[in-house]
């Protein structure tokens, strides 16, 4: 089950929706199939520029996002480099600026506290303007509320929100989110998901098949 390599705009004459995989080119960003973005200020295009921030080489951290997610406008993932280190009596970047303070340019990397990657899952919504940091995991079918700041990893199929972002509550009871867990929907062909969007669009996890 794979998108049309070349299909940007999934809605006729909507260029403000993309599907994000067709989009990006950095190898360090990672996109599952269908996940869409809508971005009604800026070109949706530009994702990987106005919305992946201090995502440098040099520290070879990854985005890597799942199947199916929806990503509002404005949505951020802030990586690493955003994170001056806590560990020196200074949070100032001296290593970032060696020429002028004479020190070795391979020890850059230490203005900073690396955190790692951000992993989002799959059937995952992030809101309006919410902010996820680096190292953060967010599990399949999670909910990330609007402008909320995501410090601390999202159990699946739970709802958070805020600043910094807390659990509201979970999208289901215990058994249902066990049992989507287990068929994995996002996985299966086209066709098979085509065959099931009525059972899936029900919120009736008995109605699968």
């Amino acid at each position: 089950m794979t998108i049309p390599e070349k299909m940007i705009y999934p809605r006729t004459g909507d260029h403000e929706t993309v599907y994000l995989k067709n989009v990006i080119t950095n190898p360090n960003i990672l996109v599952g199939d269908y996940t869409m973005y809508n971005d009604f200020v800026n070109d949706p295009r530009l994702f990987e520029q106005n919305n992946v921030l201090y995502h440098y080489p040099i520290n070879h951290d990854r985005l890597v996002i799942g199947k199916f997610c929806s990503i509002a406008c404005g949505a951020k993932f802030l990586f690493t480099s955003a994170n001056h280190t806590m560990s020196s009596l200074s949070t100032y970047p001296f290593p970032l600026f060696f020429e002028e303070w004479n020190l070795d340019r391979k020890d850059v990397t230490t203005a900073w506290d690396r955190k790692g990657d951000i992993v989002v899952g799959n059937d995952v919504w992030i809101g309006y303007e919410a902010a996820v940091l680096s190292g953060i995991t967010i599990g399949n079918g999670a909910i990330i509320g609007t402008r909320s700041l995501v410090t601390r990893d999202v159990p699946p199929y739970t709802i958070v929100g805020g600043v910094p972002a807390k659990p509201i509550r979970k999208r289901f009871d215990d058994k249902t989110i066990a049992s989507l867990t287990a068929a994995k929907w996002w996985d299966w062909p086209k066709e098979k998901i085509a065959r099931n969007l009525d059972a899936v669009q029900s919120g009736c996890i008995e109605q699968l098949r």
